[in-house]
C-alpha cells in the first residue's frame, strides 16, 4: 500500500478532508534541510512519475512523493531533462505516517 499523503491531514465535516496535505510541506522541508536522504535523477523521454515511484517504491501511487521532493505540484508526466528527487521511503514514511 502507498504512504497516504493525506494520512495526518485534518478532516472537517463527514469524512471529508480539504486543504493541502501537511505531507508535501513535510517531504519538500526533509528534503531541504537533509533530513531525507535521496537520490537525484534527470528525467528520460517517456518517463513518468507514477512508473518511476512503481520501480523505486513498489506502488505507482507514491508517485506524489517524488513530484513534492522535486518541486514539481501535481503532474505525473514532466518534461524530459527535468532534475528529479526520489527520496528514501523509509525516510518519508517516519515524516507522513
Amino acid at each position: 500500500m502507498g504512504i497516504r499523503r493525506y494520512a495526518r491531514s485534518p478532516v472537517i465535516g463527514v469524512n471529508f478532508q480539504y486543504g493541502t496535505s501537511r505531507a508535501i510541506k513535510a517531504v519538500r522541508d526533509g528534503i531541504a534541510n537533509g533530513t531525507i536522504r535521496f537520490k537525484q535523477t534527470i528525467l528520460k523521454d517517456g518517463q513518468r512519475l507514477d512508473t518511476i515511484a512503481g520501480e523505486a517504491y513498489g506502488d505507482g501511487r507514491d508517485g506524489w512523493i517524488i513530484a513534492a521532493a522535486s518541486g514539481i505540484g501535481w503532474a505525473m508526466q514532466v518534461p524530459p531533462g527535468t532534475i528529479i528527487n526520489i527520496p528514501n521511503r523509509e525516510d518519508v514514511k517516519s515524516f507522513v505516517g
